[in-house]
């Protein structure tokens, strides 16, 4: 077996790789590169759901960020858990095909329970008081708690919220590269975040994002240089590319104005009710599962959204089909954004009741992904001072809310989640091996998704034998 580094950069494309990332290039002129396809929807658990199965969604269930559990009708947004992904992933694979493959997961999701031999992923404790505790899981403990004896408690704050950035990128490369020289794994999976939050904060052509790209870059090129210290070969991919939008959607809204979303209304706000709306909208990025409880609600709410400024296509499940995402965790309707627009989750007709999470960094109570939690409200006269008395509040053991975010949908400046108009403005497969014997050559100019799968084990030398 020959190890191999895969990282998973988000929001790169091939487009981007050029004069603002000498070390990409380097990679990609010492080995090969080309565009990746991409799936729908093209965000980050869907896609790592298809690079580590090498399945499309219908087949793996990972139809977004999160989905409607039908059973309960909970909302579910960002769960770790492995098994929530259907079908063999490349270590589990890779394990039967030879018993010595070791693997670490340092940060890719559908993390917890994964059949590796080290892993760690952001999770937080929450007390009964209410607090939120920075940390991390890991397998085995003593993994998670020797690379913070190395490298400080990882920055989780940086990871997400109006604080996300460069730190946390830096920290799991030093990571992946702490774990490469200690444990020696076969496969070594890294995962690098922060080019994203720039670029859907001010769009992916901002001289901030640009930035990000350098910095991006920095850091792969340390990880490749510890890569060939170690004899690994060196993959990056990325799960979609960002393009510059400018028309927020509401859609929730709109079906609630429709009379097909009910909302309880409560002490703490207008809340979601899933039993009772006969229609209603998880919104992730440019895609949007529409789940309904009956026929005519279908088609009452397939009438709506077609007629909403924003919408470009509304998918029932025979159209599903044709993108291979007509898994049963889909919405009866899946819709697609222009490629200008996304989607709010917003679903409160006043801001007068908002919900009280709704200015918080709160990614599980939220039904639909909220890209404002990046930034601090601007329209806060001091921001930070309200930051630190609300920090003060927490270590004095007061109750206290992070009242900090946005709701101005306006203020977002780019986001994912369709296919991309161009193969280059999409995700991109980057290796230290030349296509040709265990990376074969692209279909028609692009490496298909579900070939990563396939091309990691190979290029490990645990390809098929058949």
């Amino acid at each position: 077996m020959k190890p191999l580094l895969w990282i998973d950069a988000v929001g790169l494309t091939a487009d981007q790789v050029g004069e603002d990332t000498p070390n990409l290039r380097a990679l990609a002129n010492r080995g090969d590169m080309a565009p990746m396809s991409s799936i729908l929807p093209a965000v980050t658990c869907s896609a790592q759901a298809t690079l580590l199965t090498g399945q499309m969604p219908a087949q793996h269930g990972a139809v977004g960020n999160g989905w409607l559990e039908r059973g309960t009708h909970e909302v579910n947004l960002w769960r770790q858990a492995n098994a929530l992904v259907q079908g063999e992933k490349v270590y589990e694979t890779a394990k039967q095909r030879d018993a010595a493959f070791t693997c670490a997961k340092v940060f890719w999701w559908w993390n917890m329970g994964a059949a590796v031999d080290w892993s760690i992923t952001p999770r937080p404790f929450y007390p009964a008081d209410g607090r939120k505790i920075p940390a991390t899981y890991s397998w085995p403990t003593a993994f998670g708690a020797q690379l913070e004896q190395d490298l400080g408690a990882f920055p989780f704050f940086d990871f997400w919220g109006p604080k996300a950035g460069l730190p946390s990128s830096r920290w799991i490369a030093d990571a992946a590269i702490a774990t490469l020289r200690r444990e020696r794994p076969t496969l070594t999976m890294a995962y690098l975040p922060h080019l994203d939050y720039d670029h859907q904060r001010f769009g992916p052509t901002h001289e901030r994002s640009r930035q990000a790209l350098r910095d991006l870059d920095v850091v792969i090129g340390d990880l490749v240089v510890a890569a060939d210290a170690a004899g690994a070969t060196t993959v990056v991919v990325s799960e979609y590319g960002i393009v510059d939008v400018d028309q927020p959607v509401h859609i929730n809204r709109a079906l609630r104005e429709a009379g097909l979303l009910v909302a309880r209304v409560t002490p703490n706000g207008d809340v979601l009710d899933p039993f009772g709306s006969r229609a209603f909208a998880l919104a992730d990025h440019q895609v949007a599962h529409v789940y309904c409880q009956d026929a005519d609600a279908v088609a009452q709410a397939r009438r709506v959204l077609e007629s909403l400024d924003g919408v470009d296509e509304v998918l029932d499940r025979s159209a599903q089909a044709a993108h291979g995402i007509d898994h049963a965790n889909a919405g009866e309707l899946v819709v697609v954004a222009k490629p200008n627009a996304w989607f709010t989750y917003y679903y409160w007709l006043d801001d007068a009741a908002e919900p009280d999470f709704a200015r918080t960094v709160d990614i599980h109570r939220k039904p639909g992904y909220d890209p404002l939690e990046m930034l601090l409200d601007p329209e806060l006269r001091f921001p930070m001072v309200r930051v630190a008395r609300r920090l003060a509040q927490k270590k004095l053991g007061m109750r206290y809310a992070m009242d900090v975010i946005p709701l101005n949908a306006q203020l977002i400046r780019g986001s994912h989640g369709r296919l991309p108009a161009t193969p280059g403005a999409g995700p991109v497969w980057i290796s230290s091996q030349p296509f040709g014997v265990g990376n074969p050559e692209p279909v028609d100019g692009v490496v298909p998704m579900t070939s990563a799968k396939d091309r990691v084990l190979a290029l490990m030398g645990l390809g098929a034998t058949s």
